[in-house]
């Protein structure tokens, strides 16, 4: 495809990947058989809190097809599992970081902790070995609903008294409290953010294989983030030398998070490879995904907004005791902190704001980052509080936005961020008149004729993406950098080859990355291909997560690539007989300016590779260059929505009727990809405002939504036609592309806005997600 008149930034080109996606040609994890492959199966907790009193597998070692069996006490001189972020209590002290054993040894923390790992010649005979293992439990209390996990009887880890990981604050507390006290108006909630299990289409899934002849591994996952696998697995595990295992990461199926982590399962099997001879691979079941995958969310919330008699915002408080369930996941220490409160000032410009947070553990699976990873619920305390203060104070809430939105940037908020644009009352307009709010009394009367009561919803979100700086970063507790790299190789005939460290689980990057190169080289899309996702091919990276990809993957590309252009020039002035100064780079063509003399980007390419007429004493031959791109600020995408639903009172049943997203995230180079991303995160965020909620029972610490019978997923009929609009846009000021992210937008802006709508449909100040038509009738019920 050669590139339009305009370029290829700002082009709905068709996703390329999508082709081998629809046909079933992709290759994912489980599609990778090895030679003399063996299969594994993780026999799994069957309590939430339990002492293990023994051990007993000769039965199962002797059974069919067995090669090997390991528990804890294979495991027990080797590290847990590491957290990627330290967190400092109030009182200065580091958080409990209890160690978390890559097989439980000792104890079991919940309902599918890992107990044993079996190893045999197929599946069906792994599993049926391990049903002969036999072990004795000692029951325990079990710690599980997040309000009262503090100070509970049942001590999840000795090493955390009162289960409490850290006590954590940002912001000024004594000016927040002086605000509080000459407040005209005081607003109040109490809510729960709820958990969320990720249920990526393609679930979890490895294939570990060990080298005898060279002492390596290589080790196939489905990773969001393959060197950051590899370095975790091993530096801090296993003990690997990094250029011992080569991690690949094929196509993978959806992440929303829950593929970033370092998880028990690939651990183990990269371990056990070398003790068996063989591959072993392992794929998740739904039902297993349900216990083991990292969840999300999960935090109990008290808030406060303090205003002034005309609606001016003065303070926020808000204290929020957050699950991190029974160990530290691999981020999970920064996502109720960090890339929490940060964010609670949203849009406005509130001259106070202080947060507390109170991490605990639990006797449920571990908590971590799942899509948009502490923006969510940041933007859900800051929206309910403000359209429940609109409704309260008599205001319109849009009118309330307007007058508290930020005017001018930079803007450094009270939280630690520096917004460096926006342009919020503009989005605001926008979605006003896409949603057709104007039209919404007469709708309203509708409903209100066929017995249904209807309601509108706003939410203004913003989000911190792209994170970094490093140095910032590293200060507030992250123990990884937070740069990109990316690599372009030119082959002789002008073709390229870009090796990028971010990775695509359905982003469509292939197609992103192929149009920036294309463009800025003025190539055809077609002459460029992305490779991403193989620690052997790649430089380095650090994966795909808080919409990153392009702004900071797709910059370390672009510095990359603008190294190929400076050494082109060098190469078309020795061939033009110019002085490398007087080289122009334009559509492909180096020419002399101001003349019409010129050589396409083929030709020399073909003469870096075929240096006969070339300058070698100044030049090597070739042109292949890298660059790594650490970003001096996050990018900050932000947006308004506006949610409508019609809700029948005789049931509870809630029908969401219109959706109207518009976001600003800066440059978009594909706008169809961009209006997926929102579409996708959009369904998310009704799914968790109306249906999802991972709830285990507090008793027996029993997951009790461990299925699709149990746990009701967003489908079709549950989601309105979305009208989805991206302003002008205000671009990102410290990027070359000048781009924000967009990945994560639709999942964080949604959830307020739905419930903002039910709240307003059915008269009631709070409704807790998710708003089932039962919670829903009981509110209508209680508000009579």
């Amino acid at each position: 495809m050669n590139a339009p008149k305009e370029g290829f930034i700002g082009q709905s080109v068709k996703r390329r990947e999508d082709a081998r996606f629809l046909t079933g040609r992709g290759q994912y994890t489980d599609d990778i058989v090895l030679p003399r492959q063996t299969y594994a199966y993780f026999l799994r907790s069957p309590y939430a809190h339990a002492r293990i009193k023994s051990v007993d597998t000769a039965s199962a070692v002797a059974a069919e097809g067995v090669l090997g069996i390991y528990t804890g006490e294979h495991f027990r001189a080797i590290g847990g599992l590491p957290c990627g972020w330290l967190i400092n209590s109030l009182d200065g002290s580091p958080m409990k970081e209890p160690k978390h054993p890559i097989l439980a040894d000792g104890k079991v923390r919940y309902v599918g902790d890992p107990v044993a790992l079996v190893v045999a010649e197929s599946y069906a005979e792994a599993k049926a070995a391990a049903q002969l293992i036999e072990i004795d439990y000692e029951e325990l209390v079990p710690a599980v609903d997040t309000a009262a996990a503090k100070g509970h009887a049942g001590q999840v880890h000795e090493e955390a008294p009162d289960n409490v990981c850290y006590t954590w604050g940002c912001g000024d507390k004594a000016g927040t409290d002086a605000a509080f006290v000459g407040a005209a108006h005081v607003t109040r909630l109490e809510f729960r953010n709820n958990r969320l299990i990720p249920n990526a289409i393609e679930p979890r899934a490895a294939n570990a294989a060990y080298n005898a002849s060279d002492d390596s591994y290589t080790l196939y996952t489905t990773s969001q983030n393959p060197h950051v696998a590899r370095l975790l697995m091993c530096a801090f595990v296993l003990g690997i030398p990094e250029h011992k295992l080569r991690v690949v990461a094929p196509d993978v199926g959806g992440g929303f998070g829950s593929k970033i982590f370092l998880y028990n399962e690939e651990t183990a099997l990269t371990w056990a490879s070398k003790q068996v001879g063989r591959p072993i691979k392992w794929t998740a079941d739904r039902s297993e995904a349900f216990l083991s995958d990292a969840h999300g969310r999960d935090h109990a919330t008290v808030a406060e907004l303090a205003l002034d008699a005309s609606g001016k915002f003065l303070a926020m408080r808000v204290h929020t005791t957050a699950n991190l369930g029974a160990y530290l996941s691999t981020f999970a220490s920064s996502v109720p902190t960090i890339l929490y409160a940060t964010l609670l000032a949203g849009q406005y410009t509130t001259p106070k704001i202080y947060a507390e947070v109170t991490g605990v553990f639990s006797n449920t699976a571990p908590v971590d980052a799942y899509r948009g990873a502490g923006r969510p619920e940041a933007t859900y305390v800051v929206e309910r509080l403000v359209e429940t203060a609109a409704k309260e104070l008599g205001l319109n809430p849009a009118e309330i936005r307007r007058r508290n939105f930020i005017q001018s940037f930079p803007y450094a908020t009270p939280v630690g961020l520096t917004y460096d644009t926006g342009d919020y009352d503009t989005t605001l307009d926008e979605v006003i008149e896409l949603a057709d709010v104007a039209g919404f009394a007469a709708r309203k009367a509708v409903s209100e004729a066929k017995g249904l009561k209807r309601g509108i919803g706003y939410s203004t979100y913003i989000e911190a993406c792209g994170l970094a700086p490093s140095n910032i970063a590293g200060a507030l507790g992250a123990r990884a950098g937070l740069f990109e790299a990316g690599e372009v190789r030119v082959h002789p005939t002008g073709k390229v080859t870009i090796f990028t460290g971010s990775h695509s689980h359905g982003q469509g990057h292939e197609t992103t990355f192929a149009q920036v190169v294309a463009d800025r080289l003025g190539i055809p899309i077609d002459d460029v291909s992305i490779e991403h996702g193989d620690t052997a091919k790649v430089l380095f990276g650090m994966g795909t997560y808080g919409s990153r990809s392009l702004s900071v993957g797709g910059t370390a590309i672009i510095k990359a690539v603008d190294k190929v252009i400076a050494k082109g020039k060098k190469i078309a002035a020795h061939l033009l007989e110019a002085a490398d100064t007087d080289i122009e780079f334009e559509n492909g063509v180096f020419k002399v300016a101001g003349t019409d003399k010129s050589v396409p980007f083929a030709s020399v390419s073909l003469t870096a590779y075929v240096p006969h007429n070339y300058p070698l004493d100044k030049l090597e031959p070739g042109l292949n260059e890298n660059a790594f791109y650490d970003p001096t600020n996050f990018t900050y995408p932000a947006g308004s929505y506006v949610c409508e639903v019609e809700v029948d009172p005789a049931t509870g049943v809630v029908r969401v009727d219109r959706f109207s997203a518009v976001d600003d995230f800066g440059n978009i180079v594909n706008p169809m990809i961009v209006e997926g991303q929102v579409q996708g995160g959009i369904a998310q965020g009704i799914g968790q405002a109306l249906l999802e909620h991972g709830i285990y029972d507090n008793e027996s610490g029993q997951l009790l939504t461990g299925s699709y019978m149990d746990y009701a997923m967003p489908r079709a009929d549950d989601l309105p036609s979305f009208n989805i609009r991206t302003s002008k846009g205000t671009p990102c000021t410290h990027n070359p592309l000048g781009v924000k992210g967009c990945g994560e937008a639709g999942a964080i802006g949604s959830p307020p806005a739905v419930i903002n709508a039910i709240c307003d449909a059915i008269g009631v100040k709070d409704l807790p997600m998710p708003a089932t038509p039962h919670t829903v009738w009981q509110a209508i019920q209680a508000n009579r």
